[in-house]
C-alpha cells in the first residue's frame, strides 16, 4: 500500500510502501488525529518505523500499490 504523508512546513512529501491495508493505515491516522496517540507511526515494507507528530500533519493519501516494472517495456 502506498502511503504519502504531507507535513507542515515540509518542502517534501513522505512516501512509503506499507504492508498495511488501506484500513489500518486510516485507523492509524484517525487516531493520531484524534489526539489518542502524539505520534502516526507507521511501518513500510522493509520494516523501517516513520513516525511523524500528529500535530504537524498536512495530507496523508493512501494509494493503491503501483505495480512493478521489469525489464524493458515500452512505456
Amino acid at each position: 500500500m502506498e502511503v504519502k504523508i504531507g507535513v507542515q512546513h515540509a518542502p517534501r512529501e513522505i512516501v512509503l510502501e506499507s504492508g498495511q491495508s488501506a484500513e489500518e493505515v486510516e485507523r492509524v491516522v484517525a487516531e493520531a488525529l484524534a489526539g489518542k496517540s502524539a505520534l502516526l507511526s507507521l511501518v513500510d515494507e522493509h520494516g523501517r518505523k516513520v513516525l511523524v507528530p500528529a500535530d504537524r500533519l498536512a495530507y496523508v493519501e493512501i494509494g493503491e500499490p503501483a505495480p512493478r516494472k521489469v525489464g524493458f517495456g515500452a512505456l
